[in-house]
């Protein structure tokens, strides 16, 4: 069982996190300070370094924390003997539910690459690694002989991947997830194998 001190400081960097979502959905990353983090979350500036070097890697831990709970959905569905292409349908819908609850943070990660006052905390890809979710189920139906053989790996992830942004700036009068899951089908029955 963690002691109180332990729950302590778990509580404080999640209550500095979610004050940093917050003043970065208001703001924005270039016009939210480490001061008005803290002055949201009611803690110390001392406090904030001792979870923190930066507003950067706030931002990052955020990010790392949602790509963290589409990684243990798609986990916990593997488990349940899904195929690949059931895997992928429900990767990409974790996805798309997630970037849709939480529209700011597309456009924190390219403010935080334009105004950093520290880019080397910074990693070069900034996108959460969904690619590399993407690209191990594709993997897996190959293996299995579900997903066509004829189209690399990286070709079906990278399409995978460039449907949030066709979807982000689609015209087309739907809702982003339903735009998303309409793609998606579209995709899965180009890149499913079929028994001749």
């Amino acid at each position: 069982m963690a002691g109180k001190r332990e729950v302590n400081k778990n509580q404080n960097r999640q209550t500095i996190l979610n004050a940093a979502m917050n003043q970065f959905k208001m703001r924005g990353f270039a016009h939210t300070s480490v001061a008005d983090i803290t002055n949201n979350s009611n803690l110390g500036v001392g406090t904030f370094y001792n979870y923190f070097n930066s507003k950067e890697e706030v931002l990052m831990s955020i990010v790392k924390e949602l790509f963290t709970e589409v990684e243990e959905r798609v986990d916990l569905m593997a488990q349940k003997n899904s195929s690949s292409l059931e895997l992928l349908e429900f990767c990409a819908m974790s996805t798309a539910r997630l970037i849709d609850e939480n529209r700011f943070i597309l456009p924190l990660l390219a403010s935080a690459v334009k105004h950093s006052d520290k880019p080397e905390q910074l990693p070069k890809n900034l996108s959460p690694d969904f690619k590399r979710i993407f690209e191990e189920i594709i993997e897996r139906g190959q293996n299995l002989g579900e997903i066509r053989q004829d189209i690399s790996v990286d070709l079906i992830s990278e399409m995978f991947h460039s449907i949030y942004q066709a979807a982000a700036f689609s015209k087309l009068p739907i809702p982003f997830q339903e735009n998303i899951r309409l793609k998606v089908k579209i995709l899965l029955d180009g890149i499913k194998k079929y028994n001749s």
